[in-house]
């Protein structure tokens, strides 16, 4: 995720023919996407619909860390994200996905 230096909004992916660049929505700010992959897939079954996967060169994880133990293979570092699975006024949900086994398990507040 990058933001435009100019007015600080968030850059957006765009693929044309010139390749894949990242475009500010708002003051047009435009910069070759050359640290990371980008792809724009299209769902088959509502065209208007586009989601956008980033695809990570090898051992480019940008995810933070944590010491968290595994209650897989009792592994004691993990990568971590919140997302919002509940109502707004509630606590998010913590995710963790364990970098030695890959095993992905949540936390609730």
């Amino acid at each position: 995720m990058e933001f435009c230096p100019k007015c600080k909004t968030l850059l957006i992916p765009r693929k044309n023919e010139e390749g894949t660049h990242l475009i500010c929505r708002n003051c047009g700010y435009k910069k070759e996407a050359d640290n990371l992959l980008y792809k724009i897939v299209k769902s088959r079954e509502d065209r208007s619909k586009i989601s956008l996967s980033i695809v990570e060169r090898e051992n480019e994880n940008l995810m933070p860390k944590t010491k968290a133990e595994c209650p897989a293979c009792g592994g004691i570092e993990a990568y971590w994200w919140f997302v919002q699975t509940r109502r707004a006024d509630e606590a998010p949900t913590r995710f963790y996905k364990c970098i030695k086994c890959g095993h992905t398990w949540r936390e609730y507040d």
